[in-house]
């Protein structure tokens, strides 16, 4: 199965006061190590949905083998706008969905997550003890119904709760917390 990382790093970051492709800790710049995690945990592309800040954010990215970078017009509307936009740029069997305000999420987590599910029906989530977050696994068959249901900040959500998912328990590796003010 081919799987590409889908990393979204389109939003404002109001609470955070800076674009989420921007932000950085005493780690460095989330946006490059998120693409890192990805590629290490088993997605040999990345796709990489940019809104805010995506000029300053883009040069963060040189040198990274095998992303692409993908810009979300209607990045103001949500993530599920970012969500449908790098849909719509992706080959392969699955897609990966991951975020960029994630910083504690590894590359272990990502292997773990892979290997739930092996073809283009695939429907799995990475859990965090029982609560279910990211990154989530998405088939190709999926995708269509994906990006139509995306809506707004709920990206996947409907559609996630209307399907049988495959949870897989990474709460040994990281808390999958969502980091939104510094």
């Amino acid at each position: 199965m081919t799987t590409t990382g889908l990393l979204l790093a389109a939003g404002a970051g109001r609470r955070m006061g800076l674009p989420k492709a921007l932000v950085h800790d005493e780690a460095g710049p989330w946006l490059p190590r998120s693409v890192r995690v990805l590629v290490d945990g088993g997605c040999p592309e990345v796709v990489v949905v940019l809104g805010a800040g995506a000029d300053q954010a883009a040069p963060l990215l040189a040198g990274l083998p095998g992303v692409t970078v993908v810009r979300s017009a209607d990045w103001s509307t949500g993530m599920g706008a970012s969500l449908a936009a790098g849909l719509a740029a992706l080959t392969g069997d699955a897609a990966l969905v991951h975020l960029v305000d994630l910083p504690d999420v590894t590359a272990a987590v990502v292997a773990r997550v892979l290997a739930a599910g092996d073809d283009a029906a695939a429907l799995a989530r990475a859990s965090y003890d029982g609560r279910p977050g990211h990154p989530v696994l998405i088939g190709r068959e999926h995708w269509e119904g994906v990006a139509r249901s995306a809506v707004g900040d709920q990206g996947a959500r409907a559609y996630l709760a209307a399907h049988e998912v495959a949870l897989v328990e990474c709460g040994d590796l990281a808390t999958g917390a969502d980091v939104d003010r510094r």
